[in-house]
């Protein structure tokens, strides 16, 4: 378990972390969230006693970092995939560590081909590709089979096969009843992850919850229907209570309600439906709530579709930023329902 207790992180007159406390509990993920710049890193390079805070402790199960005396043991990190001494291979760099903290030799090779790195294992890492890098990032975290493991941004680099393969591997350790802590920008990655999130802004605790209790807290969820009956299906929908919303499109949504008493009551009218579906907030949408008054990076724009007049300020979500759904992934509510 890793336990913070009032964290507090100020550089000059700038508090990066403010007084955070919170636990990280084993046998479940973890999902670590914030806007850029709202002391994710720093936080978790406290943890490992990479950063002194200004007050405030960190323990690991109990002890301090600086109290391990072989602290792979006892937990695993991934925040830098990079920190590798590039004139060594793979091999060495792993050994170097497994020696300082007396892990058997045999350990290395076991590690390298749980992350498919066995054929270039001699290789220097130098030459390794960011997605190759950060596979080696990771064996370096597992090296000493510790209860405890935290991952900073893991799938970065990774083809769609490694996501798949980090994802499954951070559920089987979990299942295990180990602790894993992992930060991601990557919203519908995490979504797919993590059980329980730890939301900071500003340096300050936004939420600590189980990932359903997150989303239903911070986004709205409704029933979507679409008839070519719609003014009767309102009528109906009005005279059993419900609040129905007109979105367009000849769509309806309801608040609060089922598809299954939704559609019982349109078939008992013999209202045709041409659609009648469930329409749930993503990761993305809750989070993008939780956080719209604690960005502290906005992007500006135009909006060309408005007389050019300026784009009201929002978080900064784009390419640049690093935020957004994982390539491939979609975005937004999501659907279920016919």
């Amino acid at each position: 378990m890793i336990e913070l207790d009032g964290l507090t992180k100020r550089y000059g007159t700038k508090t990066a972390v403010d007084h955070l406390s919170f636990r990280v509990r084993p046998g479940m993920i973890t999902g670590f969230l914030g806007p850029n710049g709202a002391g994710k890193s720093t936080t978790m390079r406290m943890m490992l006693d990479l950063d002194n805070p200004t007050s405030g402790t960190v323990r690991i199960d109990g002890r301090h970092y600086r109290e391990l005396d072989e602290p792979l043991k006892y937990i695993g990190a991934l925040l830098d995939a990079k920190a590798m001494h590039g004139g060594r291979s793979a091999y060495n760099n792993l050994l170097c560590l497994a020696q300082s903290n007396r892990i058997p030799e045999s350990r290395v090779a076991e590690v390298l081909d749980l992350v498919g790195l066995t054929a270039v294992a001699r290789k220097k890492s130098k030459g390794f590709s960011l997605g190759m890098g950060q596979r080696l990032g990771i064996a370096s975290a597992l090296l000493g089979d510790p209860e405890i493991l935290m991952f900073d941004e893991p799938v970065n680099g990774l083809d769609p096969e490694g996501i798949h393969w980090i994802r499954n591997l951070m559920k089987s350790l979990a299942a295990e009843g180990r602790t894993i802590f992992v930060s991601s920008h990557l919203m519908s990655e995490m979504a797919l992850t993590a059980d329980h999130l730890i939301v900071i802004g500003q340096g300050k605790l936004l939420a600590d919850m189980s990932m359903a209790d997150f989303i239903q807290r911070n986004s709205r969820s409704f029933v979507r229907l679409r008839s070519p009956q719609q003014e009767r299906l309102r009528d109906v929908l009005h005279a059993d209570g419900f609040v129905v919303v007109e979105a367009g499109n000849g769509t309806l949504e309801v608040d609060g309600a089922t598809t299954e008493r939704l559609g019982e009551l349109a078939a008992a009218h013999q209202l045709t439906l041409h659609e009648l579906s469930a329409q749930r907030a993503s990761l993305e949408e809750a989070f993008m709530q939780m956080t719209a008054g604690a960005v502290e990076y906005h992007a500006h724009g135009t909006d060309t579709h408005g007389g050019g007049e300026p784009a009201a300020p929002g978080p900064a979500w784009g390419a640049n930023s690093g935020w957004g759904p994982a390539p491939g992934a979609g975005s937004g509510t999501t659907t279920e329902g016919v």
